[in-house]
């Protein structure tokens, strides 16, 4: 089932999350044909200050995925690092990121938001 916005549940269960350090997210992405790739583009655009702001970090942004293992088929994975849940949830629920987020909603069909807590960095 194609996934664009966290459930009340998913949403509740991130908060319970503890504050202490950074996290990455995992954003696996489905753009819709034609103008998808295009609006998300102008999402990340005008994203970009607001995550400058908050002290978050772009680490990778690929396209033209391929599936090596699994049947799961995305155009496109960014990870992106905040330095705590909350810098994220204040982010989520600013008003100029809910004007701008109107961008990524219209831009996807489908994706996934994965949360992870770094254990360890490459060199």
């Amino acid at each position: 089932m194609p996934s664009i916005l966290p459930t009340q549940e998913q949403f509740e269960a991130f908060n319970a999350i503890s504050d202490d350090g950074p996290l990455v997210m995992i954003n696996m992405l489905r753009f819709k044909p034609d103008t998808g790739e295009g609006l998300y583009e102008t999402y990340s655009r005008l994203v970009t200050p607001i995550l400058d702001r908050i002290g978050a970090t772009v680490i990778y942004y690929g396209n033209d995925t391929k599936t090596f293992i699994g049947d799961d088929a995305w155009d496109a994975v960014l990870l992106v690092r905040y330095p705590s849940r909350s810098a994220f949830m204040g982010m989520i629920t600013d008003k100029e990121y809910l004007e701008v987020s109107q961008y990524r909603t219209e831009g996807l069909i489908d994706s996934r938001l994965y949360v992870t807590r770094p254990v360890w960095v490459a060199a």
